[in-house]
């Protein structure tokens, strides 16, 4: 089990490095932040691009991994994102995961002035967005007409500093993304079942979670691949528990250690921020951080 923060990219550097730092210096395997031009309650207040971010937080840290959580097509197109994606990866000296998912109905979706995609074209999208990134990840020149995104003799030399390429976390629920977690993905995220978050229970988002896994495996083997090769990651904090297992230690072990038995080998946590819905108590936090996964056994 590793345990990972999410650190939303709302400070300026000279204070947020502060926090990129004491993240390695916890212990967390790693640090992502939100792939977003802004997000909900956040949207009038400070935000700052993803990958301008990380790039700074590789040169400010040394052991920690890095990464997006997550990128989506909403406005990204995949021949500047390989090219991007490339350059971070050597200035961290392979560190870094792509988290990458469809998108939703958010601010990102409009804000280019497209209308917002159906359920149906974000899945299109993203099927042809990750198999075209793995591809410019991959190969030294690519060419490739597509639906939505294409590419003409795009270059990416000499290529990531991890071979074949930077690993792919791909969010996903749906039989379609779970398929493109099943072919392309070095692991799979999930937040739980959206549908319950409002009214749901703690034991009802176990079960849930239990049948994404189970789908995710049928994926898996329908690619003729073995569901445990890919790293199952929980992005909390969107589950009916919402911030409750950061309350004390033993609430997280608890919760925790539930989340292991159904399978889940990395549990990703939101770096406290106050007046919010990732307000937390910082001492308990760090405690959480520094003790938890030793109580696991």
């Amino acid at each position: 089990m590793r345990l990972s923060t999410v650190i939303l990219p709302i400070h300026r550097w000279s204070e947020g490095q502060k926090t990129w730092r004491r993240a390695e210096d916890l212990g967390f395997h790693a640090a992502y932040t939100y792939d977003h031009l802004s997000w909900r309650t956040f949207r009038d207040g400070p935000w700052f691009g993803a990958l301008p971010t990380l790039t700074a937080a590789a040169t400010a840290t040394e052991r920690i991994r890095l990464g997006t959580l997550v990128t989506s097509p909403n406005f990204r197109h995949p021949v500047t994102l390989a090219k991007e994606l490339m350059a971070l990866d050597d200035i961290s000296d392979g560190r870094i995961t792509l988290g990458i998912g469809a998108g939703g109905n958010g601010f990102d979706a409009t804000a280019l002035g497209q209308e917002p995609w159906s359920p149906k074209e974000r899945a299109d999208r993203f099927g042809e967005f990750v198999a075209l990134l793995d591809r410019l990840l991959t190969e030294e020149a690519v060419t490739q007409r597509g639906t939505f995104y294409s590419a003409d003799e795009a270059r990416n030399i000499p290529g990531c500093v991890q071979r074949p390429r930077l690993p792919f976390a791909v969010a996903a629920t749906g039989p379609r993304g779970l398929k493109l977690a099943a072919r392309y993905g070095q692991a799979w995220v999930t937040t739980g079942d959206p549908k319950i978050f409002e009214g749901g229970t703690p034991e009802q988002s176990v079960a849930a979670l239990r049948g994404q896994i189970e789908k995710l495996g049928k994926a898996c083997a329908e690619t003729g691949r073995d569901v445990d090769e890919l790293d199952k990651i929980l992005l909390t904090g969107f589950t009916p528990d919402r911030s409750r297992p950061l309350e004390s230690l033993d609430a997280f072990v608890d919760f925790t250690g539930r989340h292991r038995d159904l399978g889940f080998t990395e549990i990703v946590i939101h770096w406290p921020i106050p007046d919010s819905d990732f307000a937390a108590d910082q001492a308990v936090f760090e405690q959480i951080a520094t003790e938890a996964l030793a109580q696991l056994g």
